[in-house]
């Protein structure tokens, strides 16, 4: 797989873009951190990207809050998925 031992983070990963992007990445073998303020969609995001194998990690933030990015950053840090 092309990323595999890879982490890869994104942003807006609940819908869109986003998601496209976090399941391309799960799909291509990289580990998915990703982030969204919609627990319900993002929920959906986990479903396709644990189908396609990947580990992944949802973290609840909102990107205009540079409290929420920091945070983002320190839970995938700390997370068992290693970046």
């Amino acid at each position: 797989m092309m990323l595999e031992n890879k982490v890869a983070l994104v942003t807006g990963g609940a819908s869109g873009i986003g998601r496209a992007t976090a399941i391309a990445f799960g799909a291509a073998g990289a580990k998915v951190v990703f982030s969204d303020i919609r627990d319900v969609e993002a929920e959906e995001t986990a479903a396709l990207i644990r189908d396609t194998g990947a580990e992944y990690l949802f973290v609840k933030s909102d990107v205009s809050s540079e409290a929420d990015v920091q945070a983002f950053f320190n839970i995938a840090k700390r997370s068992t998925i290693k970046i």
